[in-house]
């Protein structure tokens, strides 16, 4: 029996495509995945092409790995010069039913490459989970978008929904196999159904159906999308198995570099959609993320951008500094801005986010409730989930999976506290 090692770089859908050719490779019998690269006989790197950091983390762990590999994810997908992968065999977002004999192939010695695009129902394949509590799921592949940044679109295509009665038989599966938290993921949760006259809360209705204590985390939406459905998906939230959290993008504080990267809402718009989430879903926790040094952001239209984080007060700030992806609209652009000056905008916008953020913990301090443990953390520690969706730090004799209840003693930058 072979051993295989994946290495997977980038968001929630890569893990959920890591664990789909996991499991392939462990249900054709031949293959063995191993934790480690030093292990492993094969090695699967699947890349993200979000972020240009991400993809030169990819290419340095391909160039430092000797031994039979391949290339898999958005990085070699979206890739416009198909020479950099001529010596590595590739396997593209939509081809990863074709695992096993890229695998077989490539252990020979030959090279393959399996890129065509089409429409994969990958619900219906076997995976190989690495986080028994967790069970990822994928609602859909694409977006209805075209972000001038964003390379994400040449890899993953335009949006399609999966069926909801897919997606629930899988829901299913994973809460039958131990499951306790469901995360529910895709490019844009926003939009899924809007190419299948369904939406993500009749989806949220039909998995409510399912009877269980666990946990649904819903994946990142636009903004966008969510306000054509928002009093609605505020209903389903009133579900106690909802993780009261969302992760709504705003990228920018400015209504004209908003038009520049072609969002379709307006500063007003993503402010009117927090505060009706916050006055309609008590202590939910907000992410959202910026952009820094966007081609021709001013000085001002930055503190923009520092105001309203300021003002809307996030739970969770991913912050970027702008990188011209090749291929992109924004790439193209006058006015790019030197790095030096993204890096300073991010560092300062950091800066003001750890205050705002210890300010929203302190908040926590003494309070009492059930908190669902779902992975180890350092130096003997585990780390949970309040029904907010707040990492909660614990020690003791606990088990992955359990509810416990908790009092929070202290709290840091990024993370609440029971000691």
């Amino acid at each position: 029996m072979r051993r295989v090692y994946i290495k997977t770089f980038g968001c929630t859908l890569n893990r959920a495509d890591s664990e789909i050719m996991a499991g392939l490779l462990k249900a054709s019998g031949r293959y063995e995945i191993v934790e480690s690269r030093k292990d492993a006989d094969l090695v699967i790197i699947n890349s993200c092409t979000v972020k240009k950091k991400a993809e030169t983390k990819f290419f340095r762990y391909l160039r430092k790995t000797k031994k039979p590999k391949i290339a898999a994810g958005c990085v070699v997908q979206a890739a416009l010069d198909k020479n950099l992968f001529s010596d590595v065999s590739v396997i593209g977002t939509e081809q990863i039913e074709m695992i096993i004999k890229a695998a077989d192939k490539t252990l020979k010695g030959e090279v393959v490459n399996f890129l065509e695009p089409k429409n994969l129902k990958k619900l219906e394949f076997p995976h190989l989970k690495k986080k028994k509590v967790i069970e990822i799921v994928p609602v859909s592949s694409g977006c209805i978008g075209s972000c001038a940044y964003c390379k994400v679109k040449y890899a993953r295509g335009d949006l399609n929904s999966f069926p909801v009665d897919s997606i629930k038989k899988r829901v299913e599966q994973g809460l039958d196999n131990g499951a306790k938290e469901i995360w529910l993921t895709s490019q844009d949760m926003g939009c899924y159904g809007f190419d299948t006259a369904s939406s993500l809360h009749e989806l949220l209705n039909e998995i409510f159906t399912i009877k269980g204590d666990y946990r649904i985390r819903i994946g990142m939406g636009n903004p966008n999308h969510i306000l054509k459905y928002l009093d609605e998906l505020i209903s389903v939230y009133q579900d106690k198995r909802v993780f009261k959290f969302l992760h709504i993008p705003v990228q920018a504080g400015n209504d004209r570099i908003l038009k520049k990267m072609n969002r379709k809402y307006s500063v007003s718009e993503f402010e009117y959609l927090v505060n009706k989430l916050k006055k309609n879903i008590s202590g939910i926790t907000i992410a959202t993320d910026i952009i820094c040094g966007f081609p021709s952001e001013t000085k001002d239209e930055f503190f923009d951008s520092v105001e309203l984080i300021k003002k809307v007060k996030p739970d969770v700030l991913n912050i970027s500094r702008f990188w011209p992806r090749p291929g992109t609209k924004a790439a193209k652009m006058k006015n790019q801005i030197h790095g030096n000056l993204t890096k300073k905008r991010s560092t300062f916008l950091t800066n003001v986010f750890h205050g705002i953020s210890q300010k929203n913990n302190k908040k926590w301090l003494g309070w009492q409730g059930k908190v669902l443990i779902d992975e180890y953390g350092k130096d003997n520690t585990f780390v949970a989930r309040n029904d907010y969706y707040k990492p909660v730090i614990l020690k003791g004799e606990l088990n992955l999976g359990e509810f416990v209840d908790v009092k929070i003693k202290n709290v840091t930058t990024f993370d609440l506290r029971t000691f």
